[in-house]
């Protein structure tokens, strides 16, 4: 199908009010590629309605992108000018939110050196860890949608005509983020209602450690004093509430970085800066990686991993269930953002500091000092199953089923 007008204004309606929550007066920085250039013209348009002033878009271009890693000397890869850090910092220490469309080809730096790809991600990490701070800590709105583009939907749709192929991803995605339903918003308050309820339960339990059981999989994550969960909507410093992810099934929290050990084994494909990652095993002893193996992209994720010191390191332990809509598609999106929402999953790299009591208060030593880890890179990995069984562990050693066969075992 070619999305109609009224569906691409309900998306952007949704993506606008309940993605980033737009407020009155507000700047909005838009980062997105050109083929959602009609997207991003509905986006706009919405954000204006809502009350915007200074929407900026910064486009991408994926040929340009390979171009710039197939030619461009390693130097230039490794500096990341000072005018790029200066215009992304300066939007969001004045408040302004950022709104992300993700929708890449996951095969776009295939062939590419691992090597020039990991010191230009390490770099990009360096020189904006603190515009990134602003979204970790949730000081402003955020939020990360996707929309087709033929690469992508020709990669999940593997046989089909490229038009065959796009149609079939923009109903998946109207179904997934709920814009096929009368009223998308209200159907967001009441998803988001349900995610609050599993966040509640779980921060009244306070469990010790989570014990994960499935076939290829047997880890136990400590988690620390103060571990906060979190799930569905945030709010940001100006208390307005928003959706960071869309779609979202998750409750996450973080584990502490010294408490991790067993042997973890991905149930879905890691796209990482445009180069896949599968078939893959970590073996984690006190909360490092000690032993990797990969089917696929081992190089790469032996640069991912080399990143930092806090690379080898679990920040988030995130919940979601089997049954979600997302899992229940049976396919496999190749794209993070959905990837993560259709199974329970870890990430290797940063926590957020808000899942920490007082954490968004802390330094990065503090922060280590209290348990969670800090690095350069936050990169998600699905590790869920229908036969994983995910056990909350009370500090008596008493064993709670939370999710049982893929599922939650708590509502």
């Amino acid at each position: 199908m070619i999305p109609t007008k009224e569906e691409l204004e309900k998306y952007a309606k949704l993506t606008v009010e309940k993605g980033v929550n737009i407020q009155k007066g507000q700047a909005l920085a838009i980062n997105a590629p050109i083929e959602a250039r009609e997207f991003v013209h509905y986006v706009v348009e919405a954000a204006y309605d809502a009350g915007a002033e200074g929407v900026r878009v910064d486009w991408s271009d994926e040929v340009l992108t390979r171009k710039k890693y197939d030619r461009e000397p390693l130097h230039i890869l490794e500096n990341v000018p000072e005018w790029v850090v200066e215009k992304q910092v300066s939007h969001v220490k004045d408040g302004g939110a950022v709104l992300s469309i993700y929708a890449p080809n996951p095969d776009l730096l295939e062939g590419v050196d691992p090597e020039r790809v990991a010191k230009a991600s390490k770099a990009s990490g360096q020189a904006l860890s603190e515009y990134r701070s602003y979204m970790m800590n949730d000081r402003v709105q955020w939020s990360i949608v996707s929309v087709p583009t033929e690469k992508w939907a020709n990669k999940i749709y593997d046989g089909k005509e490229t038009e065959e192929a796009v149609t079939a991803l923009w109903e998946q995605i109207f179904s997934i983020v709920r814009v096929d339903q009368n009223d998308p918003i209200e159907a967001w308050n009441k998803h988001n209602a349900t995610l609050y309820k599993i966040r509640d339960y779980l921060n009244d339990k306070k469990y010790h450690a989570l014990e994960y059981q499935s076939e290829g999989t047997k880890l136990t994550v400590e988690l620390p004093d103060g571990h906060v969960w979190s799930g569905g909507g945030a709010v940001a410093e100006n208390g307005a509430e928003f959706n960071p992810n869309m779609p979202t099934e998750e409750v996450y929290t973080a584990p502490h970085r010294e408490g991790i050990n067993g042997t973890v084994t991905n149930t879905k494909p890691l796209n990482y800066n445009g180069n896949l990652i599968d078939g893959f095993k970590l073996t984690f002893k006190n909360g490092k990686v000690t032993d990797y193996k990969a089917d696929k992209g081992e190089d790469t994720l032996k640069h991912l991993l080399d990143t930092d010191e806090g690379a080898v390191r679990i920040g988030e332990v995130a919940l979601v269930p089997h049954s979600s809509p997302i899992s229940q598609s049976d396919l496999i999106f190749y794209n993070t953002l959905y990837d993560e929402n259709a199974s329970c999953h870890l990430a290797l790299g940063e926590a957020y500091p808000t899942t920490l009591k007082g954490g968004d208060k802390m330094s990065q030593d503090e922060l280590r000092e209290n348990g969670l880890n800090t690095s350069l890179i936050h990169e998600d990995f699905m590790i869920g199953s229908a036969d994983l069984t995910v056990y909350g562990v009370t500090k008596d050693g008493k064993k709670e089923a939370i999710i049982e066969n893929g599922d939650w075992a708590i509502v």
